[in-house]
């Protein structure tokens, strides 16, 4: 019984984790931010709403300065204040604001925005046990080659999330009358404001994909379509 014993207590971690973060990820959602209100952008979002047969998208406005959109365990929309002050600078198209929409629809519509969380609980689970179990044979390092193969691990799982919600956003705007240009678009502006950290970490570490590796897919589903 005692050699499960770490097994064990990592499962109760793991379930103890994933309550918690959904709590705190609700209580910070709830706390600082209020809903989008951009006639704008409601012209979009109602034409993807059609395209969904669903009376209407809500967005929510996320009071944080760093540039991002997020989809919330609890199925919400968000976008960064960062990001929607950008587009009021007119530094991003509403049909670029209307694709990172759309990409966040497709986490929560395919289930990732749910098992991220999930996921995330489980790795912490999985890198405390792996840990435990490693640090007895291999003392000093154990801990630190847990904590490397758990992020391996959850970097491809994401990768592979982001190209899935990819695609759903390029059907969605092409079923909705907007088009994949403006989604193209939006990563090469992206990827020029993160220029400098280009290069910071291997490829095959990073959460998401290269944005020429998303591009390319992209460009692949749109000339299927085409044909």
């Amino acid at each position: 019984m005692l050699k499960f014993t770490p097994i064990l207590l990592a499962i109760l971690y793991a379930l103890a984790m994933y309550h918690f973060s959904a709590w705190r990820t609700r209580k910070e959602l709830d706390a600082r931010s209020t809903e989008l209100a951009d006639p704008a952008l409601k012209k979009l979002t109602d034409r993807m709403a059609a395209a969904l047969d669903l009376a209407r998208i809500r967005v929510h406005i996320y009071e944080i300065d760093p540039v991002n959109g997020l989809a919330a365990p609890d199925g919400r929309i968000f976008i960064t204040r960062g990001f929607y002050r950008k587009y009021r600078n007119g530094e991003v198209s509403a049909e670029e604001m209307a694709s990172v929409i759309a990409h966040e629809l497709g986490h929560v519509a395919l289930g990732h925005s749910r098992r991220r969380m999930i996921d995330f609980s489980g790795q912490n689970a999985l890198r405390t046990a792996l840990g435990m179990v490693l640090s007895r044979f291999l003392p000093g390092i154990g801990v630190w080659i847990a904590g490397a193969l758990t992020s391996l691990l959850a970097a491809r799982l994401s990768r592979s999330d982001e190209y899935e919600a990819d695609a759903y956003a390029a059907a969605l705007l092409t079923k909705a009358g907007i088009g994949v240009e403006a989604q193209i678009s939006l990563f090469h502006k992206l990827d020029a404001l993160t220029a400098k950290r280009a290069g910071a970490a291997p490829a095959w570490l990073m959460s998401h994909p290269k944005t020429a590796d998303r591009v390319a897919a992209l460009e692949k589903l749109e000339g299927r379509w085409r044909s």
